[in-house]
C-alpha cells in the first residue's frame, strides 16, 4: 500500500523544514509548527494532480517550551489536533481511545502512564510484550528504550491484577 514509503517521504520533508527553520529562526521548531507542517503537506497532496495523497495519520509527541508534554495527530486530509493520550489505526482504535479517556489523568506519574498505554497495546498486541516496543521521551530529548524484561514484567502484572479481578468477581457470585 506504501504506507512505509508515505511514512518516509513525510519524515524526510519535516527533517529539512525543521533544519529550515533552525536556521531561519536560530531557535528549534515547536511540535506544533511540525505537526502543521505535516498537516499542510498532507493537504496539499490531496489537491495537487499527478500525485497520490499520503494514505497515513501521524502522531508527534514532544514537549512544549514550558515543558509540559504534547501530543499532536495529523490525518490524511491534512487536519492536525491536540490530544493529552490517542491511538491511531486498526479496527479498535475507537474502543481503545474510550480506554484512554477513561483511565488518563491530570499530572499523571510516568510509571502510571506508561502502565496504561502497555494495558492498550496488551488489547490489539499478540504474544504479549514479545511484540511491544516502549519508548519513553523525557524532557530535553531524553529517550529511553524500554528493556524487554521490564515491559514484560508490567504485562505480567496486569494480566497478575485481571486474574485477580476474575477470581473476585466469580468468587461473589455464589
Amino acid at each position: 500500500a506504501g504506507l512505509t514509503a508515505d511514512a518516509r517521504v513525510l519524515i524526510n520533508k519535516t527533517r529539512v523544514e525543521a533544519q529550515s527553520y533552525r536556521l531561519t529562526c536560530e531557535d528549534a521548531p515547536s511540535v506544533e509548527y511540525l505537526a502543521r507542517y505535516i498537516a499542510r503537506t498532507q493537504q496539499k497532496y490531496t489537491q495537487r494532480g499527478g500525485v497520490r495523497p499520503f494514505g497515513i495519520a501521524t502522531l508527534l509527541a514532544g514537549f512544549s517550551e514550558e515543558g509540559n508534554p504534547v501530543l499532536y495527530q495529523t490525518d490524511p486530509a491534512g487536519t492536525h489536533s491536540e490530544w493529552k493520550a490517542q491511538v491511531i489505526g486498526g479496527r479498535n482504535a475507537k474502543t481503545l481511545r474510550e480506554f484512554l479517556e477513561k483511565n488518563w489523568e491530570e499530572g499523571m506519574e510516568e510509571e502510571k502512564a506508561v502502565r496504561i498505554g502497555v494495558q492498550a497495546l496488551l488489547e490489539v498486541v499478540d504474544s504479549g510484550s514479545k511484540n511491544m516496543e516502549i519508548c519513553v521521551v523525557r524532557f530535553g530529548g531524553k529517550k529511553d528504550i524500554m528493556k524487554e524484561e521490564d515491559v514484560d514484567a508490567i504485562v505480567k502484572d496486569i494480566e497478575k491484577e485481571a486474574e485477580e479481578g476474575k477470581t473476585k468477581t466469580s468468587g461473589t457470585d455464589e
